[in-house]
């Protein structure tokens, strides 16, 4: 009997010896998969550093040194946001005090370098103009650096005399020749200099700096919509409009030209376009039965239109206009000028906003931290490290199931990188951005060096884990996480914030499966009827009227969103490359130039070309129905987009979560001295 108790005994220490050690295994696990993911990125950091040389010059020279593939696709993913600035009077008048007279041949060349450039030659012949007009002179001497590798860059150069080499780590690349560009860059962002510049020669060149290229390109894009809306406005029949509707159709308007003798408007044809004189005069002419000259019934000039009528239905024209010497017209036609009406129009039911509620209703999480303090929290475990610091997994010590992600961001590196505006603005946003599809922001908290920022933990992963996976998602689950991504840009919209940073790895997943977008610096709220001009986002998604500082406001979200399904549906961008500056001039040049893979279906290939219009008002979801165009598109079709919203509608994945919180683990907790940051413009 003695002899059974043992062996049972023994047993139960065995069962207990294998219970801890399974315990161990399973902390072991998630220690391993955190470490996983922390080498993740770290790596995708020490690719960017890695990446191939952004070279000057010409366009063959930079595409002999890139880098293709998945890896430098990656490399290339990090968000860039310029510094903030404003066309406040002292940055005009300094900008104005810039201006220095040139002669016509240093003109000339500036103009031929700008027209040579695959990225700059987009800008318009005025803003090209005005830019060559605040190029300032230097000159390098001999064995001198103009650009020194890994240092920063705010400017951009146009060599006039002379001969420079390009150098990285100590060797030759190319030689700059007059008339040739470099830098620019340096214009879009503050980016690292991942090259040398030095002169071979005594040199002369022309330079301009960020802060001036962009306030001259802020200043006439502003002047060419103030002049265009005000030119709409002063039309009667469009005088009952709203702002938001003139804006949009101002974006929609194409300034056509016309030289003397050409006929714009022939008697007896059909059209469907109306007229907007802005530039020159036309002479309105008839010509009646029974007579074989054109009899002249008025001439137009500035500010005056004609062709009205066809805007309301088909319209058989009984007159001739014809232009009288050089003639330019802002242009629209009947369908888009129908497209346009009802302006900037988003998705806002009462149904989408209840089911928002409901759900949030639902999260106890907003409950149970009301009255925390930063001592209230333990550390779990690192998740992740970002630029300006670190977040991680923590959860509340007075109910261990109760998990969060705490963002760990240092004040000194947010101020040394001009980043203060823009992580203020997204604190104020996601404060009061209660949507079921956008990672919750609870509370924020600060001390002498830190800010910390209590978010949703979603523990799920990013969109970049299955398509690491599987190298691409079947239409099933694409659309499934694109109609998550649809419904918190909805919802951002009605409240007038622009995005401007959709990317896989902004796109998370919390442990039912679903999607949610999680904040960025990008994020930003538009006054209706207005535009923004910060250059931000990520190379290769963000939208081409943001390369071009032409100004932009929430359609640049649903460029981003076409990109983010051609991803998800073929494993790589559309616009890739090694080098920032080739992505950037693929994208200007648009979706039409790139090749769809099999893997995308017609439905999904349409979908995205109509995403990816290059004029943001022709975008699917920037017109009259908001939203409800990219719901009632062929690829949705059959989509239950209430069950998405209310929860209920079943993911392609629920992600496998180990519970990361066992009360017997040893946790780290936060230093003293902390306080609630109820101010968040204070830090």
């Amino acid at each position: 009997m003695g002899t059974l108790r043992d062996l049972q005994f023994a047993l139960q220490l065995k069962i207990e010896e294998l219970r801890q050690r399974d315990t161990l295994i399973d902390e072991l696990e998630l220690e391993l998969d955190t470490k996983d993911e922390l080498i993740r990125r770290l790596q995708e950091e020490l690719d960017r550093y890695r990446a191939s040389v952004s070279l000057p010059g010409s366009s063959a020279a930079s595409a002999a040194c890139s880098v293709h593939g998945e890896d430098s696709q990656r490399s290339n993913r990090k968000t860039v946001i310029s510094e903030p600035f404003s066309l406040d009077p002292v940055t005009l008048a300094m900008v104005s005090q810039r201006i220095c007279d040139k002669s016509k041949e240093s003109q000339r060349l500036i103009q031929a370098a700008f027209s040579k450039n695959p990225l700059l030659k987009n800008l318009d012949e005025g803003e090209v103009r005005a830019i060559t007009a605040c190029m300032c002179p230097s000159t390098i001497n001999q064995g001198c650096y103009v650009v020194q590798e890994g240092a920063g860059g705010t400017q951009a150069y146009v060599l006039e005399e002379g001969r420079l080499d390009v150098t990285k780590d100590g060797l030759k690349l190319l030689t700059i020749e007059p008339e040739d560009m470099f830098g620019e860059l340096s214009l879009l962002y503050n980016c690292t200099h991942t090259y040398s510049v030095s002169a071979q020669t005594d040199c002369k060149l022309w330079v301009i700096d960020r802060k001036s290229y962009q306030t001259i390109l802020m200043q006439s894009g502003l002047n060419s919509l103030s002049h265009s809306m005000e030119l709409l406005s002063s039309i009667p029949f469009l005088q009952s409009l709203p702002e938001d509707v003139i804006m949009t159709m101002s974006d929609l308007m194409e300034e056509t030209h016309y030289n003397e003798g050409d006929y714009i408007i022939r008697q007896g044809a059909t059209g469907d376009t109306f007229y907007i004189l802005t530039k020159g005069q036309v002479n309105v002419t008839e010509k009646k039965a029974g007579h074989e000259e054109q009899i002249v019934l008025s001439k137009l000039s500035e500010r005056e239109w004609f062709g009205e009528k066809a805007l309301w239905g088909e319209d058989v024209r009984t007159v001739d206009v014809v232009a009288a010497g050089e003639v330019t017209c802002l242009v629209i036609d009947r369908e888009t000028f129908k497209d346009s009406l009802g302006g900037l129009v988003f998705d806002c039911s009462h149904e989408v906003k209840q089911s928002h509620e409901s759900k949030i209703k639902s999260d106890k999480g907003p409950d149970l931290v009301s009255s925390s303090t930063l001592s209230d929290f333990q550390i779990v475990c690192p998740l992740a490290v970002g630029e300006f610091g670190h977040v991680d997994l923590v959860q509340l010590k007075s109910n261990i199931k109760c998990i969060y992600a705490m963002r760990v961001l240092k004040k000194k590196l947010i101020l040394n990188n001009g980043q203060r505006e823009h992580i203020l603005r997204e604190g104020r946003i996601l404060l009061e951005a209660h949507c079921p599809f956008i990672a919750r922001l609870h509370k924020t908290f600060r001390d002498t060096e830190c800010l910390y920022i209590l978010t949703e933990a979603c523990l799920g992963g990013d969109l970049c884990n299955p398509l690491k996976d599987k190298g691409c998602l079947d239409d099933c689950s694409a659309r499934f996480y694109t109609a998550c991504v649809v419904e918190a840009l909805t919802f951002l919209h009605c409240r007038g914030v622009v995005y401007r940073d959709i990317k896989p790895e902004n796109v998370v997943l919390d442990e039912h499966g679903y999607a949610k977008l999680i904040g960025s610096r990008c994020l930003k709220k538009v006054e209706v009827g207005k535009k923004t001009w910060t250059f931000c986002g990520t190379p290769g998604y963000m939208a081409p009227e943001i390369i071009l500082n032409k100004g932009h406001n929430t359609s640049a979200d649903f460029w981003s969103l076409g990109v983010l399904v051609f991803e998800l549906l073929s494993g790589w961008l559309p616009f890739s490359d090694a080098d920032p500056l080739n992505i950037l001039t693929a994208t200007i040049r648009g979706i039409d130039q790139i090749d769809f893979p099999k893997t995308i279906s017609k439905s999904a290939s349409s979908l995205i070309k109509k995403l990816c219009r290059s004029n943001p008002s022709e975008r699917l979801g920037s017109q009259r129905n908001g939203a409800k165009d990219i719901q009632k598109h062929k690829w949705f079709e059959g989509f239950n987009w209430d069950g998405l919203c209310k929860g209920t509608l079943s993911p392609p994945v629920i992600p496998k979560i180990k519970d990361p919180v066992d009360s017997s683990a040893s946790c780290s907790h936060y230093t003293e001295g902390s306080e609630l940051c109820t101010n968040w413009d204070d830090f």
